[in-house]
């Protein structure tokens, strides 16, 4: 599961390199420049434009999926929760 533009970057990366592709191949052809996909691809451009960013993973015949993430079970939603139980930890 991708969570960063770091883990999208280096998904791009794998995705590219598994077809062969160059860096300045993809960027023609997704139409950015070599320079910008090589800082996505190495996580340095942590406020990618989305546009660009849809754009690199169309030229890869790839698209976003929107999951939903699942959410902590309510008991567990604090997992310190049980270090404060007891009347000596409670704030008035």
């Amino acid at each position: 599961m991708l969570r960063t533009v770091r883990d999208l970057g280096a998904a791009v990366r794998r995705t590219r390199q598994a077809a062969g592709l160059s860096q300045q191949s993809l960027a023609v052809e997704a139409r950015v420049s070599r320079q910008w996909l090589s800082r996505f691809e190495a996580g340095k451009n942590p406020a990618a434009e989305l546009q660009k960013v849809l754009d690199v993973l169309g030229a890869l015949g790839l698209a976003v999926d929107l999951i939903r993430v699942p959410e902590l079970e309510s008991e567990n939603a604090d997992p310190f929760a049980d270090l404060f139980e007891g009347d000596r930890w409670r704030q008035s």
